[in-house]
């Protein structure tokens, strides 16, 4: 517990209070707003009577102050829906509680990075757009993001280590809700994104470079903390996201090296559509659109491809242990070596147990072990 964190906890729920400093020190019964400043700055100790008082007047729990596991108001989240059709939309309550989840997951890996004195990531970038923003703008923010950082002909490799590394961005790939593709979570010295590991792959690949623009746009153009259901007005933002994710993951210049696409039969142009796919990472169907796009095809002649002959990429599905999949869409490993790397030295200095871990990580103790052995990570503490 430090004073710095419950001066902040502090500051954090006097302002989804809607109480002012001044508002602040008369509830608790101080002379002045300075000595609230100074305790949610971090320059005054909160004494233990203080501390109760804390918890009695702003009506939360001691936990709330003193948990550096948890975000506590610092994160604000944008979630991604699956568009799966039928389902209307994930349950509320549902939702909160996995937001809180995640949240631990997030919190932690901040608190013990900093513990472990880790390099602060890079300053952050931004695309320069705003809700008025043309398409074509966010497309080209997309080439030039892809041209900046050397994405390839097949971005899809790059751009999670991108992220990681040159802009420092935390990636999870999580276990979410199945009405939840992703998320991005915003802090004040941390951007994260989440990803739904179980699904397809070239839907986790589009998620990631989706989350990423609202990331490099947060302060322009605040996303919404759900995105509205299928069926619905989407959001500006949402809708220029997919343009500069379709932009990054799908060059045109990988897509017009082999010929125009106009002139290809249906079976043709079928089994191009999904041969570039696999090789891109992509969907088939998110690949149609953005050859629409391109001019490469017309609007009409995608909407009338066969969806049967485009899922999976046209790839067989095969079964394991009651599951079917296509190949590579098995599930990655869970969260990341970035995140796991962080637990496996806090394990190695101290600063979390083993029973701490398997709790943040939602596993037994031995599961510890499986995950960070999942990322090439050896556990420090013998089990």
């Amino acid at each position: 517990m430090t004073t710095a964190l419950i001066g902040a906890r502090i500051k954090a729920l006097r302002k989804r209070r809607h109480l002012s400093q001044e508002e602040l020190a008369r509830l608790f019964g101080f002379k002045d707003r300075q000595t609230v400043s100074a305790i949610e700055t971090g320059n005054r100790r909160v004494t233990a009577e203080e501390l109760l008082l804390a918890v009695d007047k702003l009506d939360a729990p001691v936990r709330y102050f003193t948990d550096p596991f948890l975000l506590a108001g610092d994160g604000r989240f944008s979630w991604r829906l699956a568009h799966t059709g039928s389902r209307a939309s994930v349950n509320d309550a549902e939702l909160r509680d996995y937001e809180d989840r995640a949240g631990r997951w997030i919190a932690a890996y901040l608190h013990l990075a900093t513990r472990l004195d880790l390099a602060p990531p890079p300053l952050r970038r931004t695309l320069g757009l705003t809700k008025q923003s043309s398409y074509e703008e966010a497309v080209w923010a997309g080439n030039r993001f892809a041209a900046e950082f050397d994405l390839g002909p097949v971005p899809a490799r790059r751009l999670p280590q991108t992220m990681d590394e040159r802009l420092g961005i935390l990636f999870l790939m999580v276990d979410a809700p199945p009405e939840i593709s992703g998320a991005a979570c915003r802090l004040p010295r941390l951007d994260v994104a989440l990803i739904n590991r179980n699904e397809a792959e070239g839907r986790r690949h589009f998620d990631l470079a989706h989350e990423l623009f609202h990331l490099l746009t947060w302060d322009a153009m605040p996303p919404q903390h759900l995105e509205p259901v299928r069926g619905t007005t989407r959001d500006r933002a949402e809708q220029l996201a997919d343009k500069f994710a379709s932009a990054v993951l799908m060059p045109e210049k990988t897509l017009t090296q082999d010929g125009p696409w106009s002139d290809l039969a249906l079976d043709a142009l079928i089994e191009r559509l999904n041969s570039t796919a696999e090789t891109l990472r992509v969907s088939s169907s998110a690949l149609r659109w953005r050859l629409v796009d391109l001019l490469q095809i017309s609007r009409q002649t995608a909407r009338s491809l066969p969806p049967e002959r485009l899922r999976n990429n046209g790839q067989p599905a095969v079964s394991r242990k009651g599951t079917t999949f296509v190949m590579r869409n098995y599930p990655p490993p869970p969260f990341s070596k970035k995140f796991l790397d962080v637990i496996a030295g806090s394990l190695d200095v101290g600063l979390l147990s083993m029973r701490r871990a398997a709790t943040l990580l939602d596993c037994t103790i031995e599961g510890v072990d499986r995950l960070l052995a999942s990322h090439g990570l050896t556990c420090p503490v013998e089990i």
